[in-house]
């Protein structure tokens, strides 16, 4: 009787350790599946967030780019409204300087003529006097 339980416990044993192999194979297997797929699922993770860091950084710097080009419209504009501005008044300048110039050669002119028609009186009456004083 010693011999057939003997027997039947290295026969469970046996038994045992193979299916207990065999399970461990498996469940490593399964855990291998599990552990790639979870890395496969990570690396997606990963690269989607990567791709929208980049997006989001693309964006940023079109908005950056967009209001640098909207800065210098604006100061074009300004220098543009400055370059007028002063040239209208260089204008104006120039305008006051001619129309000043202008009036001070008539009043030169008009004070050359008062003056050679006083003159010229002068010596029509010095004349008539000359001719009075000789008679």
């Amino acid at each position: 009787m010693k011999k057939l339980l003997l027997s039947t416990v290295v026969v469970l044993c046996l038994s045992l350790t193979f299916t207990s192999c065999r399970d461990t194979k498996e469940g490593s297997a399964s855990e291998a599946m599990e552990n790639a797929a979870d890395a496969m699922e990570d690396a997606a993770d990963d690269a989607q967030d990567a791709a929208e860091d980049a997006a989001n950084d693309a964006e940023d710097a079109a908005n950056d780019a967009m209001e640098a080009t909207e800065e210098a419209i604006d100061e074009a504009g300004n220098a543009i409204d400055n370059a007028a501005d002063a040239t209208g008044e260089a204008i104006d300048n120039a305008a006051n300087a001619t129309e000043k110039a202008i009036n001070d050669a008539a009043d030169a002119t008009e004070k050359a003529a008062n003056d050679a028609a006083d003159a010229t009186e002068k010596a029509a009456n010095d004349a008539a006097n000359a001719v009075k004083g000789d008679n």
